[in-house]
């Protein structure tokens, strides 16, 4: 698929995660806002009013959040440039089908990146096969969207990319660690060798990263929010997303 295609175009979206999640006031959040409920900073045009200062005006999770393209897909596609406000008949419809459509797209991103790697070639034909199988599901209707089990949907890609990622990393040569799923908040990790491991779903809120080395480790799902990842090395980094390192700290040294 092409990059625009799972990258967000805000300009082609009613605003919709401006509206349809729920957030708590927190470190993320400066109000709380019900689900449903357009945020006080979501102009008349679906753009918003602070998008330059989001951070300073207390809305960081705004800025590390990544649909990946979803939010145009629900609004041009499933619902074909219509928007809850000027058809207000589609709001709730149309507010539950975007994380429906985010998993999708998120699963979308996972499997491309996947089909990137040389060292998955044997796995190409069913990664393929995932993908256009993915993309099928993401033209549905609203009904078919909301019918589908999108964990269980989940649960049936994701040992594919696993096998994906152990053969890119396996390139790592060597012993490799492995935190999947890891408690790793805060942990003091500068200048960890790191090179093909794991990272799955772990938990590297603030960990000191710096200068660690981190060719060829698989990042899927890890949580960054204040990783210090300044000086490390990420070269060939497996599944690292733009909002993970958004969501880290990796200015200079």
């Amino acid at each position: 698929m092409k990059e625009l295609e799972l990258r967000a175009d805000c300009g082609r979206c009613a605003g919709l995660c401006c509206v349809a999640p729920a957030f708590a006031k927190s470190s993320d959040f400066a109000i709380d806002k019900p689900a449903g409920k357009a945020c006080p900073n979501l102009r008349d045009d679906f753009r918003c009013d602070i998008h330059d200062r989001l951070p300073q005006r207390g809305f960081g999770g705004c800025v590390v959040f990544d649909c990946f393209g979803a939010g145009q897909q629900v609004t041009q596609v499933t619902y074909g440039g219509r928007d809850w406000r000027a058809t207000p008949t589609i709001a709730p419809g149309m507010f539950a089908v975007l994380p429906v459509m985010r998993q999708l797209h998120e699963l979308l991103w996972y499997v491309t990146q996947a089909l990137e790697l040389p060292a998955a070639r044997r796995l190409h034909p069913e990664l393929t096969a995932a993908r256009d199988e993915t993309l099928a599901r993401t033209a549905g209707t609203p009904e078919e969207l909301l019918a589908l089990d999108v964990d269980a949907y989940r649960r049936k890609i994701n040992p594919l990319l696993q096998k994906a990622s152990e053969l890119a990393r396996a390139e790592a040569g060597g012993r490799r660690a492995d935190h999947r799923g890891a408690n790793l908040i805060g942990r003091r990790m500068r200048g960890a060798k790191l090179r093909g491991a794991s990272l799955r779903g772990a938990l590297l809120i603030g960990a000191d990263l710096r200068e660690a080395d981190l060719r060829l480790a698989d990042f899927t799902g890890a949580d960054l929010r204040g990783t210090d990842l300044r000086g490390a090395d990420l070269r060939d980094a497996l599944f690292l997303t733009e909002a993970q390192l958004k969501a880290a700290v990796t200015g200079d040294l």
